[in-house]
């Protein structure tokens, strides 16, 4: 049951949709479901990362804190629902990583947890399958990176 639960969740994900049925299988193949409570953090900012979150159902902020000496505070980058990505990019390129933001869920909210090394196996072992993700990251990045930019201008 578990299994098609995730199957049906990465074929409704941005950063999955489009990808063959057997690339999917495979995916869903490499990844846990995991429940987290409203107020809960997936992960926080300076920790080390391994993960890819998968938003099978609920709601995450995902937030950075920041020091301009005289302002401190958190600035919410971007709320993420169902179907939405986030997670240690870098370790689709084989790089170590530390997460640059904190995810807050904002309210019971399942995740799907993929390990990003697992991925990049997959990329590796078949160039085309790892082109079409790379394309999506590069979408990704640049969706963040606008986020970003539009959350600091609110500081």
């Amino acid at each position: 049951m578990e299994q098609s639960v995730m199957i049906d969740a990465l074929k409704i994900c941005d950063f999955f949709k489009g990808l063959g049925g057997d690339d999917v299988e495979r995916i869903a193949g490499l990844c846990q479901l995991r429940n987290y409570g409203a107020g809960e953090a997936v992960f926080r900012q300076g920790e080390p990362g391994e993960h890819l979150y998968i938003i099978s159902d609920g709601m995450v902020f995902l937030e950075r804190t920041i020091d301009l000496g005289s302002r401190k505070g958190r600035v919410t980058i971007e709320t993420l629902g169902k179907g939405r990505v986030l997670g240690c990019w870098s370790t689709l390129l084989g790089q170590p990583h530390v997460m640059m933001s904190t995810a807050i869920c904002q309210e019971p909210t399942k995740i799907m947890v993929l390990k990003g090394a697992d991925l990049r196996r997959m990329m590796i072992s078949n160039e085309l399958f790892g082109f079409n993700i790379m394309e999506k990251f590069c979408r990704l990045l640049l969706e963040r990176i606008q986020a970003a930019y539009g959350a600091l201008e609110k500081i």
